[in-house]
Order: structure tokens, then sequence, then C-alpha cells
């Protein structure tokens, strides 16, 4: 089904929101959403809702799969706009974002479907999930000018690490059960990176509810909803791994010229498995086996 605009889709669409989960993509450009749409459709989203720019088209099988809502993807603020207005028109709902040429992993999840995954975290009595956004990026930079290539797909196996999130509102003092994480090549390329969109933590999954918003660094207004974990015992995390940044630093004209390959003595072929994640530590399933 087609939106002529987010508004369209909040009034004639909202039957698309009455059951959950839900993903939303924000298309940016065209690289790899073919594969973007195909990979999160395969995790068992309810519903997907895809927002982009009118020049898009989408092969037929997934095109029947999909919502589709025009808009202005370059406008700024855009995805916490679309987020924010799909929040508050499906309370209750278990919700996900991410960007195109981003993908979503979790524990197992070649074998159990996202809303099993959901299903559990909701009986631990949690509206929200950390995820951790892995930085993919092609081994070969003059064969891969834009940095992606789903075949030769690298990332980092180590230099993650996390720091205490001051609380401004308590004179700096770490917040609870909050951490800033960092690492991937938003680290290693630090100086091309403003510093407060050096972190790789996200809030991807979540379950909305009145008042809830979505803010700039990706967390929400309810401090809850930041936390990694509960207070009794760790949860479940994700990861979105996601060629997003590569893309910035070879499209950049500030950076591109700079860097010449982002393959280190850390760099690992990826296996596009949920098994390889855990074995490095970029997600965990807490009490879920």
């Amino acid at each position: 089904m087609k939106f002529s605009g987010l508004s369209d889709f909040l009034i004639n669409g909202k039957s698309v929101l009455a059951k959950g989960p839900v993903g939303l993509i924000l298309v940016e450009d065209l690289v790899e959403v073919d594969t973007t749409l195909r990979h999160h459709l395969e995790h068992g989203f309810h519903a997907l809702v895809v927002f982009a720019p009118p020049e898009l088209t989408l092969p037929k099988d997934i095109d029947a799969k999909v919502h589709l809502v025009t808009m202005d993807v370059h406008q700024p603020g855009a995805l916490l706009d679309a987020v924010n207005q799909v929040i508050a028109a499906a309370p209750g709902q278990w919700l996900y974002y991410c960007y195109n040429a981003e993908y979503l992993f979790f524990p197992f999840c070649e074998h159990r479907t996202i809303g099993e995954m959901l299903a559990f975290h909701t009986e631990e009595r949690r509206d929200a999930m950390l995820t951790y956004v892995i930085d993919l990026y092609a081994d070969d930079l003059d064969r891969f000018p834009n940095a992606v290539s789903l075949e030769h797909a690298q990332l980092d196996r180590s230099g993650y690490y996390a720091l205490a999130r001051p609380d401004p509102a308590n004179q700096n003092h770490p917040k609870e059960r909050q951490l800033n994480f960092h690492g991937g090549l938003r680290w290693r390329f630090e100086e091309h990176i403003p510093p407060k969109r050096r972190k790789i933590d996200r809030i991807s999954l979540f379950r909305a509810k009145p008042g809830l918003v979505l803010r700039p660094d990706y967390t929400f207004n309810d401090e809850e909803y930041n936390t990694y974990s509960c207070k009794w015992h760790h949860n479940l995390t994700a990861a979105v791994c996601s060629f997003r940044t590569a893309k910035a630093l070879k499209s950049n004209a500030g950076s591109t010229f700079d860097i010449h390959r982002f393959t280190w003595h850390n760099s690992v072929p990826f296996d596009w498995t949920s098994q390889q994640l855990l074995d490095l530590g970029l997600m965990e399933p807490g009490q879920w086996f």
C-alpha cells in the first residue's frame, strides 16, 4: 500500500499500526533498500512501514508486503518526526526503527521471530531494548567506493567500550543503568565525526505509549527506556549491523579523500549470523536461551 505522505498514512493507514511489532525504515538513499526490507521481513515483523523519496521503486514481491510512505527524507529530523508521530498513533505497540543498509540481528534470530523475542522481553517487564549499531564496511574501497558490499562485509572484532552517562540534572553523576557505548568507525575515525554523534547505542526496539518522545541522540524522554537492563538481572540486547557510517565517511567531501581503507588488524569478515555477534560480545541473550 502506498501513501502520499506521513499525514496520509496516519489518517488512512492507521490500521497498519493495530498490531505489532511494526518496523519503521527510513530510506536515505537507494543503496541496498531491497536487501534491507527482505532482511526485516524474514524476521517476522507484522508490518514494515517504509519512509522513502518518490524515486524509490520496489520489486513486486516486496511492494506487496510493505507500506510505502513518500516523504522528504532529507528534511532535518525526518526520522525523529516520523517515529514520534507513529508513537503517538500506536500506543501499546512494539516498534523498531532503522535506516536502509542497516540490518537487525538479535540472539537466535535465525530460528526465532522478532515477535517471540519481544514476547519474552515483555514478560521480563521491559518496554525497550538496547541495540548496538555495529559498523559494517567493504574490504576494498577501490572495488566498492561507496564502502558497501554484503558479500565482502567486514566488522571490527574489538575496540568497543562504554563510558558512564552523566546526568546534568544531578551534578553530572552517572545515570543509573545507562552507559554511552563507543567503537567501530565512529571511534577509529572520530576526527571526522562530531562528538555528539560518536556513540553507537540506540534504543531501536521499544513499546509506544502516550507522551513518549524519541530524542536526537536516539534516547527517550522516559529514562527507564534508556537503561541496558532491569535492576534484578541482565536483559536481552540486539545489534543493528550498519553500513551507514561507512557510506557517510566515503560520501562526505571532508573525509573521503583522507580515508583509503577501513580494514585494520582487528577487521574480520561478517558471516551474517547472530552467533558471530554473540561470540564477539556485541549482543547478549540475557535469560533467553
